[in-house]
């Protein structure tokens, strides 16, 4: 009899622990990430490489169970976030996802972008069409595209922008239908979707999607940016500092370890990005010992400020730099002795 009840508890036992694993709460939890060397991750032609090394840094996201959640309220510098805090409305997680990806995408361009220009290159752009990131629920185009298709031509014409996309579907009438060629997962396909008003707005005439540009940079060296699923736009100024260093003759690293994180503009602009803290934790972890951070032009609760605060918090000897352009690290690493 004890024997059943021990058998029969232990499987009761069992069965709280896989739910706890797999039953999802309405919330995202996220908490220190890596920082990983971009050495491996960029390779411009013939480059030249540092002694030291340019990281980025990342933020482990995910969909909050119990045991991630528990987590959460004991341990610092792991956040917990409400669904709406992280998806768009409507938004599904594959849509999330490649948003993500997309944004990481244009972030790679606006990195070469700026590092070739800043290096005094040639910068050229080849564009392909739009990538679907999101599908609005009850247009016309849902069910018949999804996010991560390639629309490459509407009623077999191309057109140089998501704007010049945007402008053709919208002089269509209600009711009518356009014919997209899109590529899937490398496959070539012909749909035809009809064109009607959005419920927010019924002046404007579409077919239900959120899009982004796809366009190739061309650029002489080639680089290449192997970034496999990490998603966001935040290692953009990280990208852009370790593709100028191997353009240019001088060892920007002067032997250091140095990470950091931003978004980067066309113009060179760094903007700010989330986790800040959590990224600090993986920077000192990893031994970096320069960190560049958004300064926001010194507003009071900058990215900066909480990198110095969290960099203080867990008694880091990182050097924790102020940056709201490009040039700002620029100017910084050529001032900074050689190790």
């Amino acid at each position: 009899m004890r024997r059943k009840i021990f058998l029969g508890s232990s499987i009761v036992i069992a069965l709280m622990m896989i739910a706890g694993v797999f039953f999802s709460l309405p919330y995202y939890v996220s908490k220190p990430g890596i920082a990983k060397e971009l050495a491996p991750i960029i390779q411009v032609e013939d480059g030249i490489e540092g002694k030291g090394s340019f990281m980025l840094t990342t933020v482990r996201m995910g969909r909050a169970n119990i045991y991630s959640y528990v987590e959460a309220k004991l341990f610092d510098y792991v956040e917990l976030y409400p669904l709406e805090a992280i998806l768009h409305e409507t938004e599904t997680q594959d849509e999330y996802n490649a948003r993500q990806l997309h944004m990481m995408a244009g972030s790679k361009l606006n990195a070469i972008e700026v590092a070739y220009k800043k290096a005094g290159y040639q910068v050229d752009y080849e564009y392909k069409g739009v990538y679907v990131v999101q599908v609005v629920p009850d247009m016309p185009a849902e069910g018949k595209l999804v996010p991560g298709d390639r629309i490459i031509e509407v009623d077999g014409q191309k057109f140089a922008s998501s704007e010049n996309f945007i402008e053709f579907v919208g002089k269509k009438n209600a009711g009518d239908q356009v014919v997209l060629t899109i590529k899937r997962e490398d496959k070539t396909k012909i749909v035809e979707v009809t064109v009607q008003p959005f419920k927010e707005d019924p002046k404007k005439i579409g077919i239900g999607i959120s899009l982004v540009d796809d366009k190739e940079i061309i650029v002489d060296p080639k680089v290449t940016v192997k970034t496999d699923e990490i998603g966001g736009p935040s290692a953009g100024l990280m990208f852009s500092l370790e593709i100028y260093d191997q353009l240019m003759e001088e060892d920007y690293t002067k032997g250091y370890k140095i990470a950091g994180t931003g978004t980067i503009d066309s113009k060179g602009g760094v903007g700010p990005i989330g986790g800040i803290d959590q990224k600090i934790v993986a920077a000192d972890k990893a031994g970096a010992e320069i960190f560049f951070a958004p300064n926001e032009k010194g507003s009071k609760d900058s990215n900066y400020n909480l990198a110095v605060k969290t960099a203080r918090e867990i008694d880091s000897k990182m050097k924790i730099v102020p940056v709201d352009f490009i040039d700002d690290a620029i100017n910084y690493l050529q001032k900074l002795p050689m190790k």
